[in-house]
This record gives C-alpha cells, structure tokens and sequence, in this order.
C-alpha cells in the first residue's frame, strides 16, 4: 500500500512544494520529517493530492509525523501561503520564518511545567521581619507570601539568584515545586488603571469596532497619547475573552511599552523578540497559540504568530523601516498585519506620529479610517523648532557655539538634553594628512568607520575589522586624521566640555549588553541632568518628561539622496527625535543644525509639520507614477564579477519584455548598479519594475520567476526579488 499522497514545504530555495507519501493522515501545517537528497529535513505538510507528476514509485515515504494536530488554524496557514506566492518567495523558506526556531529544528512545544519555589508549611507561619539580617532572603520569602510561587524568570526579574532559594530551602522554609512556564522577565501583577482620556482619545477608543474587520489609522504626535489608546482598546477586547497582538519595531528598544502593559494587564503578556532563547520564545509562541497569554507584544516575525481568540491586531509605529524585512522573505509585517485582520475579521490598528504615505493614501482611498490626535497628552505642549544655519561657524568636534550655549543653558536649568547623530562609532572616515590615503573597506564599497576603546576599523555594512594602522600603508606617515563625527566622538567631546554631568551614548556598540540600555534609561528617569547622545535608537518612542532641548546634528542627512523614499525617511526620522522634547510640563525646543538652513524641505518642515511635507511628497509621487499611486518590485542580482550581475538582470528584461509586450502600465528602471555596488565582496545590480495594476506585477513576476530558476545564466549570479521595496540601497 503507497498511502496517500502529500504535499510538503521543504526548506529549499527551490519555488515548488515536494511529493511525499503516508500511511497516517496528517492535516495541513503539521511538520514532517522527510527524506531530501542526502539528509533528513523538517518541511511543512501543505496538503493531500491524488496524484503526483512523477510516477508513485518514485515517490519517498515520510519518514516520520511530528505533530498528531494542525499547529496553525486552516485560514491563517492559507494566508501564509498566500504570502510566500505574493512575496514571490519559496514557500519552504517562507513557512519556515512562521515557526519558532525551536520547531523549526523539529523540537517539541514546550509545554512542561518548570521548576520553581513555594513556601514550605514552616515558611508560611513566619513573621514578616524574621529575616531581617538577611535583606534578600527575606525579599524572596515576601515575594512567595505576595505571589504564592516564583519561577526562574520571575526570580530574576526581582534580582534574586537561585543561591538564595537554595539557602532558604535548607532552612527548611521553601520547597522546590512545579509552576507554570513564564516567558517575560518581568511578569507582574496588574496594577495600573487606565488613564482618563481626553475627547479625541476618546473618539478614537470608540470608533475601533470590535468583532469585525476595520483598519484604523491612528495618527497623533509624539506624546499624543497613542498608547493609552491601544490600551483602551485592547482592555475592551480582552474583557471579551479575546486576544491581543501588538507589533513593535524593535521590542529591546521599547522597555517603557512592555513595562506599561504589563502594569496595566500583568502576566497576561507574551513577549517574542530576538532577545529570547530559543526555548522561551516557543513558550511565548505556545502560550499566544493556545490562548494563555491575552497580549502577545512582538518584532516583526509576531505577526506570524497564532491566536486561540483573535480580537485586534495594532502595529505601532507602523512606518517603521524595520517592519519590513531586507533580505530572505522580504515580506512586509505591517502589510500582513492589514491582510490578516481583514481575513480574521477583527480591528487592525496602524499607529504613527509620521505615517507612511502608502498609509496616508489609503486614507484619502477610504481604505482605511483616519483617526487624528493633534494635541499632546496632559499638560505637555509643541516645542519650539529653530533650524541653526552653521555655514561659516567654526564647530567644535561637529558641534556649534550657540547649540553649546543651550546645552548650557539647559543643564544649568535642572533639565536633561538629547543631541542626534545618526552615525555610530567616532569618525566615519580615517585619511592620510601626506598623501590623501582613506581607510576604505577592500569588500565593499564603503569608509572605515574609526572606533575607539579599543583603537579598531569597522565596515558597518560587512562587519570586517582590520587592525587600526600605526602609520599609512602607502606613504608611511604617521600624520593619519581622524575625519567626521560619529556618536562616540560627540560623546567625548560633550564629556570634556560638560565634566559634572553625566553624558549616555545609546547606540548600538553601547547597548551590547543585555542590561545596558535598561540601566541608562533608569538614570535617565531619575530626572537629573545628563545629556543623551544616540542614533536613530533614541527615535522609537521612548518617554523622556525631562528631555527639554532636542539637537539634531546631521539635519542635512538626506536632503540629496537618489533613493525616492529619502525624503519621507529623513521627515520621519526628524520629527520622531524632535517628539522627544517636551513631552512633560516643561516647554521642549529643538535645534537643527544645517549647512543648508534655507532649503525648502526644511523650511516646510519646521513651520508646519509632518502632514505638510507629506502632502507635498504624495504630490510628487503622484506626478512620477511611484508608489503609493504605482505598485513596484526590484529584482537584485550580485555576482564577484560585476558582468555576470549586470548580463543576469538583462536577461530577466529582455525576458520580461517576451512575456509581456511593453504598455503604458508597465516601466522599467535599469540594470543599474546599486547605490552601494560593491558589499560583502559582491558587486550588485538591480532592476526596478512599476506598474499601475498590482495583479499584472504579481502575475509577471510568478512567470519569470519560474523561467529564471530553469536558465542556466542563473547559476552565475545570486538573485531574488523584493515585491513593495522599502529601501533602493
């Protein structure tokens, strides 16, 4: 007997499912282990066939069931499915980015209670001072008398090592049990009410219809009181018995989000972001499954994650860059969240204080409803711009006179400042004062960007760090200069200038650790003056009441790029750093430091805001045919030899042009070099593809992918493509 016929999603670059056969019936999205060329591999059953296009003998036998039941429910395994085709991605990698790492592998779901501690009989009838000589024995045993059992997380959570309950267990006061697994470090019970909310607020708590499909975008200021919407909104969905998944940009950047909900909703909360273990992550993705956790807070990867009940999806921030993945699957999270919702039937709720105009435009399409907050939350009010024209000023380490003053000023106030430059390291460009030599990295086309503690070289796009030299490699002077200004030169330079008070680096060399940027945010909120000097980290919806002065170094970054969303990033990374001012009752100011001060972009931006440059950017899209009023897709290619590159993205036009004869609702851009031609050792080429109607895009695409993969040319260059590009480099 052959069995039944399946068909299984290996994780293959290959854009096709294989044909396997069974004895057993396994419903679709239970994982298999099948035999694939030389090894054993763990795929996704997407389905039963009657007949295969090769002939039944030849057909392998799964090798063994790994799950008994459907992991993923039957409408939402067929959206993912959906996506890999939309996405243009093989659909054994796709599947693959759904599961936790854990199941991926073919590990089991953890399900097992853990080891904990309770109070022991002897322990329960103690006074609540008896160990008083020993301050952290006796934390743990009120921590017990308070929550009745701790896990491990739940006991670093409140800093008590294991040492102690071992300790307290030979005194015979706690014993070692079992508890329910825990999969946020910070598990809490509830205990914040919600806030009162001013009118608009509440207009928009009211207008998020439970129970049916809906998307909403929420576009209020820095400091308008988005969360507490969210919030809001969520409570009245989890009072329902349903469940909540919420999607943040970079969940290690936002302690202060997961710290208030989980005041406000407990040990409810489900965390999934890259800062897990493998195993605490397929807790989190289990508990959410199943139903245990009410809020799932996630990164991207979240919006794959299955709900027992689902009730609201709200992606936070929903203009982020980060939503969308860059390489592998290059699927959009916020896209999939809106296609999920509408599948699901329940609320979707995109979140911004600078929407994206692809969002914007839906809007004005009455796709989705706009719900304005204009002004900010409780006594905070709009801070001040001033765009400070540095053109023939002698700067100090990239830093002006009259900005130094306000820093002085602030200080000296009793306030706290943050000052922005995005661009990590101490300098971006290491030269020879003799004969012009720059530190250029040989595996890309990029400087060297100097670093200090230790002395170190770094290519930020391929992580290579050759040694720092001691003279020029060409002239062998010792006369090298460090030129530019990174964040840990504006940090020394703001350290020498301001010696009593404390200067906080967060960049991405100093939040290594994995309390690093827990620490600085807990000096930070003591409310005593520093200055805060960051990249584009500072920017992701951080609360600073005390940050009254904002100064952006780099204002200029952006204003002449040759990437068409250049402008939108630029408008958007701006206000969202400058929303860092004045968010409490003290008036807030921002400074922008430009060579260009009278440029029109910035002009229009400081008098009157973000909804104005965005206006002015949908018109100019409209006029150009880009997206939003266009669908795009970009094919890259990247070879060691630049010609096979370039001849691989000609053949794909040329094939493209075959398959469908050119008109006017279909355009071409290229082969071209990429702006960053040369990275990693490969040089790289792209082909930008636009068209009026997205059905014509995707079916074309689906063809030439299946012509591509067959040729040969293929061989000569790594390829893929990007449907809904979000970054041209």
């Amino acid at each position: 007997m052959t069995g039944v016929i399946y068909k299984v999603a290996v994780p293959s670059p290959l854009r096709k499912s294989f044909d396997y056969t069974s004895t057993e019936a396994i419903a679709d999205s239970c994982r298999v282990r099948v035999p694939f060329g030389n090894r054993k591999v763990v795929g996704v059953v997407l389905g039963a066939v009657e007949q295969s296009e090769l002939p039944t003998g030849k057909l392998k036998p799964i090798s063994e069931v790994i799950d008994r039941t459907p992991l993923i429910p039957a409408n939402l395994f067929k959206l993912f499915i959906w996506a890999a085709d939309y996405y243009q991605h093989p659909i054994g990698e796709a599947l693959g980015a759904v599961f936790p790492a854990r199941l991926r592998k073919g590990g089991d779901i953890p399900t097992a209670r853990e080891p904990g501690w309770a109070l022991s009989p002897h322990g329960k009838g103690l006074p609540a001072d008896a160990l008083k000589n020993a301050p952290r024995q006796q934390q743990l045993l009120n921590l017990l008398q308070t929550q009745g059992v701790v896990g491990r997380l739940q006991l670093e959570a409140a800093g008590l090592s294991s040492a102690i309950a071992r300790e307290l267990e030979r005194k015979g006061l706690i014993e070692k049990t079992r508890v329910e697994p825990t999969t946020t470090a910070g598990s809490t019970a509830a205990s914040e009410q919600s806030l009162p909310l001013y009118p608009q607020q509440q207009r928009a708590v009211a207008a998020i219809t439970p129970e049916t499909f809906g998307c909403y975008l929420l576009h209020g200021e820095t400091g308008s009181g988005k969360t507490e919407v969210y919030l809001q909104a969520i409570r009245k969905l989890v009072e329902q018995r349903k469940q909540a998944l919420l999607l943040v940009p970079e969940i290690s950047l936002t302690p202060q989000t997961l710290d208030r909900f989980r005041r406000r909703f407990g040990n409810a909360i489900a965390a999934l972001h890259s800062g897990l273990s493998d195993r605490e992550r397929a807790l989190a993705w289990e508990q959410a499954r199943t139903g245990k956790a009410s809020v799932v807070i996630g990164t991207r990867s979240a919006v794959f994650t299955p709900l027992a009940r689902p009730g609201i999806i709200i992606v936070d921030e929903e203009h982020d860059g980060s939503f969308k993945q860059q390489d592998g699957y290059r699927y959009h999270a916020r896209d999939l969240a809106v296609i999920r919702g509408q599948r699901e039937g329940i609320p979707v709720v995109l979140g911004s204080a600078t929407p994206s105009l692809e969002s914007l435009h839906n809007c004005r399409q009455h796709r989705y409803r706009y719900l304005p907050l204009t002004g900010r939350a409780g006594s905070a009010n709009h801070p001040e711009w001033q765009i400070l024209d540095v053109k023939g000023m002698q700067l100090q380490q990239g830093l002006s006179e009259p900005l130094l003053q306000a820093l002085d000023g602030t200080l000296e106030a009793g306030n706290q400042a943050l000052v922005f430059l995005n661009r990590r390291g101490f300098a971006p460009t290491l030269t020879c004062q003799d004969c012009g030599w720059i530190a250029n990295c040989h595996r890309c086309d990029a400087r060297l960007t100097v670093h200090r503690n230790p002395n170190r070289l770094i290519c930020h796009h391929c992580e290579h760090r050759p040694a720092f030299p001691s003279s020029c490699p060409f002239c062998h002077s010792a006369r090298l200069a460090m030129l530019g200004q990174g964040t840990a030169r504006t940090e020394a330079a703001l350290q020498a200038r301001f010696p009593k008070v404390p200067v906080l680096r967060i960049d991405r060399d100093s939040t290594r650790g994995k309390q690093a940027m827990s620490r600085m945010f807990e000096q930070v909120a003591t409310g005593e003056p520093c200055i805060l000097v960051g990249t584009q980290m500072l920017a992701k919806g951080h609360h600073f009441p005390e940050v009254t002065l904002v100064a952006i170094v780099d204002a200029d970054a952006g204003l002449f790029s040759p990437d068409f969303r250049a402008a939108e990033k630029m408008s958007q990374l701006i206000v969202q750093v400058a929303g860092r001012a004045g968010r409490g009752s003290k008036p807030g100011r921002v400074i922008l430091q430009s060579y260009h001060a009278d440029h029109p972009f910035l002009q229009l931006l400081s008098q009157r805001g973000y909804t104005a440059i965005s206006e002015q950017l949908l018109r100019e899209r409209e006029l150009a045919g880009l997206p939003p009023y266009a669908h795009m897709a970009v094919i890259r290619s990247e070879s060691h030899q630049p010609a096979d590159a370039e001849e691989f993205l000609r053949f794909a036009r040329q094939t493209l042009e075959k398959l469908r004869k050119p008109q006017g609702n279909l355009n071409y851009l290229g082969p071209l070099p990429a702006p960053l031609e040369k990275r990693r050792g490969r040089y790289r080429y792209q082909l930008a593809i636009t068209a009026s109607e997205r059905k014509t895009l995707n079916r074309l695409l689906f063809r030439l992918c299946q012509l591509l993969e067959g040729a040969s040319i293929s061989r000569k260059a790594r390829w893929s493509v990007d449907v809904d590009p979000q970054d041209m480099s």
